[in-house]
């Protein structure tokens, strides 16, 4: 039995049906045909105002952003798909924050959908904190299917990893 490092919370029937997947190379094709979309946003500019787009659209009211990359440094089997920091300095009697938003490179050639959902995911810390139920809310409220993309990109990050192999 394979080991799916990116599914391990799911359930064991949904596993097997990805291992049945792969066991028959269907995963690759099904994901090509499910999200032949690719997206425009390549360089570090693009992917700013990608995200302010999508910033001004739904949290108008929060923190502005300072930066927002791509991030080679971001490992993929560490489970750091993005990142977002804040870092506070003292500029003379005043704190000043400077929030940042990294993306990691995998997603300069995924799909649309997977760039968006990560995007919406990094965006949502920007008011929760933790992984709560009404940080999942925001994240359904910026993108409906922000679930089914979440799952579907650990089904590519399977893919990926089973083809670079």
């Amino acid at each position: 039995m394979t080991a799916l490092k990116y599914l391990a919370g799911y359930p064991d029937a949904l596993q097997q049906q990805v291992r049945e997947l792969i066991a028959g190379d269907r995963l690759g094709p099904w994901l090509e045909r499910r999200y032949a979309e690719l997206h425009t946003v390549r360089n570090d500019r693009q992917l700013y105002d990608y995200t302010q787009g999508l910033k001004e659209r739904y949290l108008r009211q929060s923190a502005p952003l300072s930066k927002v990359i791509y991030d080679s440094r971001l490992q993929v089997l560490k489970h750091a798909l993005g990142t977002h920091t804040t870092v506070s300095r003292v500029q003379g009697s005043r704190l000043k924050a400077s929030r940042e938003i990294r993306i990691a490179t995998v997603f300069r050639e995924a799909p649309a959908p997977f760039l968006k959902m990560i995007v919406v995911h990094e965006l949502a810390h920007l008011k929760e904190s933790d992984h709560n139920k009404a940080f999942y809310q925001l994240c359904t409220h910026m993108e409906a299917d922000y679930h089914q993309l979440e799952f579907d990109l650990r089904l590519y990050l399977t893919h990926l990893e089973r083809t670079a192999a």
